[in-house]
């Protein structure tokens, strides 16, 4: 069995690193970041990844933000491996998982017989992380009348269990995380301004994977390594279209839902199969209309600028240079494109430009020149 999982590990290994090449001409991040889960490549990325872990040597509050999927609780994991605590336990919590009328419990602790249903001690989630590192999750929902419990934690590392008599002295460092405007919560007095200053010592920013779009394909190879192993197949790719695909939708979801995607697109597939736009979900595949699934098919042409017959192309020059020239690069992609038969790799080789500056002008053709809108 163990001579097994290693040959598995290194055909795996291997699978990756032609990925990898066959990708590098498209994209060649000079830097990769690579967490459980997660690869940053971004210039923003590498310079919050750079300044977290700076900040993980202290043991002050961290202030996750961003939307939902943008991975929050992966910074703070790995916030959690670069300090002086990774060999102590990283306890999760979440704010909104849990009945508000039981988070108190749950958080802080009780004694036995302090309320009905309370038949044995229990030391609560902050104590259980002692040493270690607490991450709360979702920290905008907790309700009013615990945050002043929570603030008081955070200025004297003490916590006061229900039913038990006197404080107890607890080391732990907290991570917080919300999805929701702090500043829009305390103006309607649903969040406390001072536990808002008090965890707001060192906040970062988690931007939407749209802002990132750099980071997918490298995310894609991670992720698709990753659940290959977890259902023991192996030499699956992705092909140029499917990457296309990838690059150009919004992902609401962010990260989580780029995740969730591959997973089942893994699922659909064996062995030594390509991932294809057909393996997509449809309402994804549904976004797009400009990039061929037979390869041997000329690409739809654009509304907006028709494809020109032939080889010549008339322009109006009482236009600003600036459209002018959009309007020639354009004729003579889509002209490459459909002499390659939607071959993106031939189309670039044709125009003597690189595949990741052929996918970069299509894409911002496609968005109207809105990175973080899709087709």
């Amino acid at each position: 069995a163990g001579i097994r999982r290693l040959l598995e590990a290194a055909k795996a290994l291997e699978s990756q690193q032609k990925d990898q090449q066959r990708l590098g001409a498209l994209w060649q991040p000079e830097i990769i970041i690579e967490e459980p889960g997660a690869v940053f490549s971004s210039p923003q990325m590498i310079e919050l990844m750079t300044t977290a872990r700076k900040v993980a040597a202290t043991s002050l509050p961290v202030l996750l933000l961003g939307t939902t999927g943008t991975g929050k609780e992966v910074l703070a994991r790995a916030i959690h491996r670069a300090s002086p605590r990774a060999n102590k336990v990283f306890l999760p919590f979440n704010c909104s998982a849990v009945p508000r009328d039981m988070v108190e419990s749950q958080l802080f602790g009780y004694r036995r017989g302090s309320f009905t249903g309370a038949h044995v001690d229990f030391p609560g989630v902050i104590r259980c992380a002692e040493g270690g590192t607490l991450f709360l999750d979702e920290i905008g929902e907790l309700s009013m009348d615990l945050q002043p419990k929570l603030l008081r934690f955070l200025e004297t590392n003490e916590v006061h269990p229900l039913g038990e008599g006197r404080p107890i002295k607890v080391d732990v460092r907290v991570i917080a995380a919300t999805n929701a405007d702090l500043d829009d919560l305390i103006q309607l007095k649903e969040f406390r301004e001072d536990l808002y200053y008090r965890l707001n010592i060192v906040r970062f920013h988690m931007p939407p994977l749209s802002e990132r779009r750099d980071e997918i394909p490298p995310l894609a190879m991670h992720l698709l390594r990753r659940f290959e192993m977890d259902e023991k197949k192996h030499s699956i790719t992705i092909s140029d279209e499917l990457m296309e695909y990838l690059l150009l939708y919004k992902w609401p979801g962010n990260v989580r839902q780029l995740s969730n995607e591959l997973r089942k697109m893994v699922a659909m597939v064996g062995s030594n199969e390509t991932l294809t736009p057909e393996h997509l979900s449809p309402a994804i595949r549904a976004t797009r209309r400009t990039v061929p699934v037979d390869p041997d098919a000329e690409p739809a042409p654009e509304p907006e600028t028709p494809q020109p017959a032939g080889t010549n192309l008339t322009l109006d020059l009482d236009q600003p240079l600036h459209g002018a020239v959009e309007a020639l690069e354009r004729a003579m992609i889509e002209h490459a494109i459909a002499r390659a038969g939607g071959r993106i790799e031939e189309a670039a080789r044709l125009l003597g430009i690189s595949r990741k500056g052929l996918f970069l002008k299509r894409r911002r053709w496609h968005t109207g020149g809105d990175p973080s809108h899709s087709a």
